[in-house]
């Protein structure tokens, strides 16, 4: 029987963005790449395929995810040759770079990620076909609906979801990306690990479902109130309440990356073969 790793069936979506309140809590925005790092250089070891839905900035998240798996390979299965990250690009920022930039990127990544471009209702867009592709100005409304069906596609795409941080200003779609995210997950009943230690928007999310206490006054960014109608066990993360808790609240790298591998694995053991 050949060996397989335990997580290398399992793709792993991965939801981080910069947090307003990172210095209230005492921390600066190193501590949230260096927690996203390790999570991924752990999942990387255990065989995961990491799904993220990028932006392509310099210095951003999707940078630091294509630098650690060109320095961690995957641990992947034999005859496993499948890239280590799927990165789904939504159509306004497809529509801001020209086919030869994403052609060269394509090529730049090939063998580290699959990066899949998006129409504006999250179809899929071939390579060949963005050299036709009309670059029209996109409005705030072509936003929200291209960042809505990129994150419905990145659900579908990933068997749970990992989400830190998140603006809860500023944002480009129909509520915080983070909150977008998380929704998208809790409503298929996609495992979801919750880490609001961080701040920002998974803070609030975690208010909201009542693993924090709740605020004196309610946050004002959209869908807020739409958590309402979840709790802890809508996370189905394989975590006992008292875990999750501690998920929701810790600062400690290795203490996050623990939890979430003990509710990765405890699934896998439960699902079949």
């Amino acid at each position: 029987m050949t060996y397989q790793e335990p997580l290398s069936q399992k793709a792993i979506a991965i939801s981080i963005s910069e947090s307003p309140d990172m210095a209230v809590l005492g921390l600066g925005p190193e501590h949230l790449r260096d927690a996203m790092a390790e999570i991924a250089r752990y999942l990387l070891a255990m065989g995961a395929r990491l799904v993220y839905g990028g932006d392509l900035r310099a210095n951003g998240f999707t940078e630091l995810l294509f630098e650690l798996v060109a320095r961690y390979r995957r641990d992947a299965d034999v005859g496993d040759a499948r890239s280590a990250i799927v990165n789904y690009l939504a159509w306004p920022i497809v529509v801001s770079k020209s086919a030869a930039e994403m052609r060269g990127l394509v090529d730049e990544l090939a063998g580290l990620a699959e990066l899949h471009f998006l129409d504006r209702q999250g179809g899929y867009l071939a390579p060949a076909a963005l050299d036709d592709a009309v670059h029209p100005a996109v409005s705030d409304a072509d936003w929200a609906v291209a960042l809505s069906a990129m994150r419905e596609v990145l659900t579908r795409a990933s068997d749970a979801k990992i989400v830190m941080g998140g603006r809860t200003e500023g944002y480009k779609g129909r509520m915080p990306g983070i909150a977008e995210e998380a929704l998208t997950a809790l409503e298929v009943g996609q495992p979801l690990f919750l880490l609001g230690g961080f701040g920002g928007c998974a803070r609030e999310i975690a208010m909201a479902l009542k693993l924090f206490p709740q605020p004196a006054s309610p946050p004002s960014w959209t869908g807020w109130n739409v958590f309402g109608r979840f709790d802890g066990a809508a996370l189905r993360n394989g975590l006992t309440p008292e875990e999750n808790a501690t998920l929701v609240r810790t600062v400690h790298v290795d203490e996050a990356v623990a939890l979430i591998l003990r509710g990765l694995l405890r699934q896998a053991k439960q699902q079949p073969a």
